[in-house]
């Protein structure tokens, strides 16, 4: 005995609670949040850790080099320039030019070995997340459009690759070189670091401010972007339709909804984005400023040197490309993570029944299918489709289901099947309650014609075997034969080629039935 479902408010419940990635959440719960979509993307890079161990290897080597570049120019500008003594400066500039060398090498193998393990990560999470679609329940396809799944395993997919595999661990990196210049400057003179301090609250509250923003917009937009695809998505598939009732302009209006929601939505981002850039662009520039107006006065006063002070704003400028990076880092990341909430709809999204349960015993021959007293309704709010239906079929008879249209004839075949299970009454197959029987097992007693025709594009022995590996080109050829399929299908030859389905029927003009 089982209760009427709710399969299908509890993914709309699910659904809206990642749509908007916790937005209502406080910051400790919504930072908590972020995390565990972190972590499900690190969860498929762990196969991949020598790569990411390689690329954090060349991590230090890059701090290294980074603060050796400035000190370099100031040890040259300070012993050798400035004194006048060139014997030395040959030897120094040879040693400049192999510190940028080295640095690029390290930068190169560290984007290299984390780009690539990224994207094998990618790779195997567009894997799981389809085998997991695959076993999705009914219900889910019933309350979502195709296109908004068809949107999670593509760009979302991308966006997370293109966005959060380069720019966070870019942003790592970019972090540790800020953080180590900013030390070395410092120590070559902490009055000249102490003024460009002064701008880091400023620059913090803006960015913090932006950052939100844009996350909200990234998510709007992507929540969007799917809505619109699942529409137009179910507009292909049914053209037909849309034709044969003149509805294509309602059609094109209401899909230049979604469009103008979704480039207001993109401009929305892009604004915040660039208020980002030229926030960061101008604290470079005016940090520039007040270095050079307060360096200068130190050079005059002696307590810096010249090589210091050029020196410092040559760091300076390594200091704020990272930071004027950061803010397009932290925009694919925004980006990224608003992607990632949508994905993790795929993975929160309960599966169909527990692919791991056991066979039972004694369902190896069809003996008899009983229905007692059967009632179902598919969802919690909807009226009841099958209302006490009984019925009996035992092995050898046959029996026709003859009603009206939505009277629940499909319906029971559905249940049949186990495309839905959540039903009050009794069910029996061979004596043993339906429910408890795993889904791969039923199915091998029932084959279906379904009232929609759909074919793969592929070889017509592809679309009557359907590619399983037991059953074999004998079968196919029998079956074929049984429905009078071999009068036109030896004649052109093509149950034994691999021919793209479409193809063949438009040119040999094969009934699709």
């Amino acid at each position: 005995m089982q209760g009427h479902p709710s399969t299908a408010s509890n993914q709309k419940a699910a659904s809206a609670k990642s749509a908007n990635g916790g937005a209502s959440q406080p910051p400790k719960a919504k930072a908590k949040y972020d995390w565990q979509l972190i972590k499900r993307f690190i969860h498929f890079l762990k196969p991949y850790r020598r790569g990411v161990i390689l690329g954090s290897a060349m991590i230090p080597f890059s701090v290294m080099f980074s603060v050796l570049y400035p000190w370099l120019i100031m040890r040259i500008i300070d012993e050798q320039l400035v004194p006048g003594d060139y014997d030395g400066l040959v030897q120094g500039v040879v040693i400049l030019i192999g510190v940028m060398f080295a640095n690029y090498i390290s930068d190169a193998i560290y984007n290299f070995s984390l780009q690539k393990a990224a994207q094998q990560a990618i790779r195997d999470m567009r894997t799981v997340m389809f085998d997991r679609v695959m076993h999705f329940p009914r219900s889910y396809f019933d309350t979502t459009p195709m296109g908004v799944t068809l949107t999670r395993l593509t760009t979302d997919l991308e966006a997370i690759n293109e966005s959060f595999a380069q720019g966070l661990l870019n942003m790592i990196r970019d972090l540790m070189i800020t953080i180590a210049l900013l030390i070395f400057l410092a120590v070559i003179s902490w009055r000249l670091a102490l003024v460009l301090l002064l701008l880091g609250p400023v620059v913090y509250y803006i960015t913090e401010k932006l950052r939100k923003l844009m996350r909200k917009a990234f998510s709007e937009g992507r929540q969007v972007l799917s809505q619109g695809t699942g529409f137009l998505q179910e507009c292909l598939n049914g053209i037909k339709t849309v034709q044969l009732y003149g509805a294509e302009e309602t059609s094109q209006k209401y899909y230049a909804g979604f469009t103008k929601a979704f480039f207001k939505t993109q401009s929305r981002s892009n604004l915040y984005d660039s208020a980002l850039f030229s926030l960061i662009e101008g604290v470079t520039t005016v940090s520039m400023g007040l270095i050079i107006w307060y360096g200068a006065g130190e050079v005059l006063a002696a307590t810096i040197s010249v090589g210091v002070l050029i020196g410092f704003i040559n760091t300076l400028d390594k200091i704020f490309v990272p930071v004027r990076d950061f803010t397009s880092q932290l925009a694919s990341i925004q980006r990224a993570l608003a992607a990632l909430q949508h994905v993790d709809m795929v993975f929160s999204q309960n599966l169909e029944e527990d692919l791991s349960r056991k066979t039972i015993a004694g369902l190896e021959r069809f003996e008899s299918v009983v229905f007692d007293d059967v009632w179902f309704r598919y969802t919690e709010d909807s009226p009841d489709v099958l209302k006490g239906i009984s019925f009996t079929l035992n092995k050898g008879n046959k029996i026709a289901l003859v009603g009206t249209t939505g009277s629940g004839k499909s319906t029971i075949l559905r249940l049949l099947t186990k495309t839905y299970t959540e039903y009050k009454g009794s069910i029996r197959l061979n004596g043993v309650e339906l429910s408890s029987i795993p889904k791969k097992q039923v199915r091998r007693f029932f084959s279906l014609m379904q009232q929609e025709i759909f074919l793969f594009d592929k070889s017509i022995a592809f679309n009557i075997g359907l590619g399983r590996s037991d059953i074999s080109n004998q079968d196919i050829e029998a079956a074929a034969k049984y429905v009078y399929a071999d009068q036109f299908i030896d004649r052109k030859r093509l149950l034994k080629h691999v021919l793209p389905l479409f193809r063949s029927i438009r040119f040999f003009n094969i009934p699709r039935q």
